[in-house]
């Protein structure tokens, strides 16, 4: 065969695989073109409820909501790649099999829901049902017609995503307000569990602010209405109602050890979701205002130590230079009472009210110092800013150099109590200090702090993890509470109780 033969037929041979491989990754849902959805204001449905008309709604039967509130809530089905380690294998991913996995991505079927914001064909769902890398994201209706959906935009702080369709004749929700939720009330669960479409559950909300530290992102912010209506895989992105017939907030996670209901569902309350949608679909990303602050949680201990008559609001640790909190004086070791007219006791209550501002907004911070209430009036700083990005690059690092050197053999371990400890050798001498405690957890509610070097657990001296481990074992199942002896930062020793 002549040389240009030879040419031509490579070329052709290359140019018939090209075509080939093209069309099999249209097929498998692989080549997706880049058609997010226009970026504009769209009008949204909102309750004329009893906190704008100053009037009490009458509740509806559960079979009414349940008639009305159905054909808003949608089944959403999108393709992953298999490599992602979050992808679970089981009867409810569909996952591909054939000859061409073998040199092709492998993809499965991921399920979620969705709730139709607008006319215009604006859906709300959860960030982790679009997902990074999603391709094929389909809408199912309940009069079975479907849409391939283009994603307007995501948010992994608050797990909200915005999706639209085009489709005409479709049937938006009513929006609520979730600041009108207690305890106690009647709510419903609308999704596609297990591929079931149009699932409706009916419980009570049975906590309000809960922070279950589900959502992996640098900037998490949970405040979530946490209910017993039953809502399983496939419930991600649907909605949950009252009995008025108004959305109150996007169900996004359950509280289980089997990876199924076990009676405890959490969902976005729907004043944030609605503030984080509304951002997307007119900005194209969520416009979020910062403090420039790091937080935690107040203890009993520490109130007495800031001299508080009451154990409330959320303490300021660090305050980033040149951040809004620092514009307005605020400093590290005030307590914050009220973000503008709202009281907030945790730090997810406070990231929750600050979440629902904007960069530019104006907003007073009650706060404790010294003993003295005052009130400071802040504008609040982007978090896109490059104060606060330098700022929480600085947070991110692992240890605090200025008592854990990057040289240092270091070990680190968690303990059940909520808290991590490192065991640092330096010459000699042998450290175990504080490097992490959870919000909220016994070694929090008992004063245990970053720094703090732990000596004793049940008046047993400890120089190991393995030590502190035993001790706590030991004490935890004898007692009801732990005593643990540490140094604190001004060099003196303290006994601490943990309870658990």
């Amino acid at each position: 065969m002549q040389f240009h033969q030879k040419l031509f037929t490579g070329i052709l041979l290359l140019l018939i695989g090209m075509v080939l491989g093209a069309l099999l990754m249209i097929y498998r849902g692989g080549f997706q073109p880049d058609d997010r959805a226009e970026v504009k204001v769209t009008e949204i449905t909102r309750s004329s409820g009893s906190s704008e008309s100053g009037m009490e709604m009458p509740e509806v039967p559960f079979r009414n909501v349940a008639k009305d509130l159905t054909p808003s809530v949608v089944y959403i089905e999108s393709s992953v790649s298999m490599d992602d380690r979050d992808m679970p294998d089981d009867d409810y991913h569909d996952f591909d099999d054939n000859f061409w996995d073998r040199f092709m991505d492998r993809r499965a079927q991921s399920i979620g829901s969705g709730v139709i914001l607008s006319e215009e064909g604006y859906i709300i769902t959860n960030n982790h049902v679009v997902g990074e890398d999603r391709n094929g994201i389909r809408v199912h209706l309940t009069d079975k017609r479907y849409f391939e959906a283009r994603v307007v935009g995501r948010d992994p702080s608050t797990d909200i995503a915005v999706l639209k369709i085009d489709a005409d004749d479709i049937k938006p929700a009513v929006l609520g307000d979730s600041e009108e939720l207690q305890v106690g009330d009647w709510v419903m669960a609308i999704g596609n569990p297990f591929q079931l479409q149009s699932t409706v559950t009916a419980g009570i909300v049975s906590a309000l602010g809960r922070d279950v530290d589900i959502i992996r992102d640098q900037m998490p912010i949970e405040n979530f209405i946490q209910t017993d209506a039953a809502i399983n895989q496939g419930n991600s992105g649907g909605a949950l109602v009252n009995t008025h017939g108004e959305l109150i907030g996007i169900n996004t996670a359950i509280a289980t050890e089997s990876g199924t209901y076990q009676g405890y569902g959490f969902a976005v309350p729907i004043n944030m979701a609605f503030k984080i949608a509304k951002d997307i679909i007119e900005y194209g990303s969520v416009k979020r205002g910062m403090l420039g602050v790091s937080i935690v949680s107040l203890s009993q201990d520490r109130a007495e130590e800031l001299g508080m008559d009451a154990i409330e609001g959320v303490e300021i640790q660090d305050v980033a230079s040149g951040g809004s909190a620092d514009n307005a004086g605020i400093e590290a070791g005030d307590v914050v009472l009220k973000v503008g007219e709202h009281e907030v006791n945790e730090p997810n209550q406070l990231q929750a009210r600050v979440a629902m501002l904007s960069p530019g907004e104006e907003v007073t911070i009650t706060l404790v110092r010294n003993g003295e209430t005052i009130e400071k009036a802040l504008e609040l700083i982007d978090r896109d800013d490059d104060i606060i990005a330098s700022w929480q690059d600085e947070q991110a690092q692992p240890y605090n150099e200025m008592f854990i050197e990057p040289e240092d053999d270091i070990e680190v371990r968690e303990f059940e109590i909520g808290v991590e400890v490192a065991k640092v050798e330096e010459d000699d001498d042998s450290r175990l200090i504080v490097l992490q405690v959870v919000a909220g957890s016994p070694a929090d509610m008992a004063g245990l702090r970053t720094e703090h070097k732990i000596l004793e657990v049940d008046d047993e001296p400890v120089q190991t993890l393995d030590q502190i481990e035993e001790a706590l074992a030991i004490g935890m199942s004898n007692d009801d509470e732990l005593r643990i002896l540490i140094e604190n930062t001004d060099g003196e020793e303290e006994e601490l109780t943990v309870p658990y």
